[in-house]
């Protein structure tokens, strides 16, 4: 921007700015975790911070609710995008996004599992696949076509990020792995994507990456504290815990230690009922101990991932 002589901005070289609010809304139906988007289209709720809005988690609120008919229940805010040229939108848009985690019955219109946007997290089942027969051979490429030097840091990148050589796959870089992607041109949403690209569904502007924050926030934050309840029924079995957690963190857990860790921490507490609902023999059914949140507000409390392989 240039300067007048008196020191002030010049008005017309001011740069067009506006605030929106987005959403990552996600709830775990049938094992998938689902994510809401906005009338069915490939984008997160949003809207623009307006004056009438007592406030941005107000607005927020407000523009879901207009947006997709979905009251919210559990927020926090996520994270602030400011970039410049953020995906081929119009002036300089500041979009503070939220995450919020809900509990549906079924998954209808507007609700879409973010496992077909992002397909090699899925570490439960064909997620290796994807990573080891498709996007692996893609990256090797994206290596091999830089100088010697900038081969090294990329191999160095792809090993971290997906897993490769003797690298663990860490589930909370969810973000990093799609960032990387974007930048080798092999998702729908880079500014010269490839011939063919990654399989995942494209999202509007940059909500994809802003939902591979909110996801790897929850992976993060559910290892530290029992934000995972938000997403459960108010009663439920071990079993479907374990499912919950291990369809929000894309990796299999051992049942027993799974179990153990629950007890240890005290989580969960009986409620005297069984259920038929999971098959086989009547299932003992569990609510969460909500006291555990002022028992240990300061030491926290968390239902660790734990890694099966």
């Amino acid at each position: 921007m240039a300067d007048t002589a008196a020191g002030r901005l010049d008005p017309a070289s001011a740069e067009a700015l506006r605030t929106e609010l987005v959403a990552v809304v996600v709830a775990v139906v049938d094992g998938l975790p689902q994510v809401l988007t906005s009338a069915g289209e490939a984008r997160l709720p949003s809207g623009p911070l307006q004056s009438q809005h007592r406030s941005m988690q107000a607005g927020l609120r407000s523009w879901v609710e207009q947006q997709t008919g979905h009251p919210l229940g559990y927020v926090e805010q996520l994270y602030t995008f400011a970039d410049r040229d953020r995906a081929g939108r119009a002036g300089r848009v500041i979009s503070v996004s939220y995450l919020g985690l809900t509990r549906v019955v079924d998954a209808g219109a507007g609700w879409r599992s973010w496992y077909d946007l992002f397909p090699w997290e899925d570490q439960r089942g064909d997620g290796p696949a994807v990573v080891d027969d498709v996007i692996a051979p893609m990256l090797a490429r994206w290596v091999s076509s830089s100088d010697p030097r900038e081969q090294l840091v990329r191999r160095q990148r792809c090993d971290i990020t997906f897993g490769r050589g003797a690298q663990p796959w860490l589930p909370d870089l969810v973000l990093q792995r799609y960032e990387l992607l974007y930048e080798a041109g092999l998702v729908a949403e880079s500014p010269a994507p490839a011939d063919v690209t990654v399989p995942g569904e494209r999202m509007e502007h940059d909500h994809r990456r802003i939902l591979a924050t909110g996801m790897a926030r929850l992976r993060t934050k559910s290892q530290y504290r029992p934000i995972v309840f938000e997403l459960m029924a108010e009663e439920f079995t071990l079993g479907q815990l374990q499912a919950v957690v291990e369809a929000i963190a894309g990796q299999r857990l051992h049942k027993q230690n799974f179990r153990r860790l629950v007890a240890q921490q005290e989580l969960v507490e009986l409620t005297g009922g069984v259920t038929r609902e999971t098959g086989g023999r009547p299932a003992q059914t569990y609510r969460f101990r909500r006291e555990v949140l002022a028992e240990r507000q300061v030491a926290g409390t968390s239902l660790p991932v734990v890694r099966s392989r």
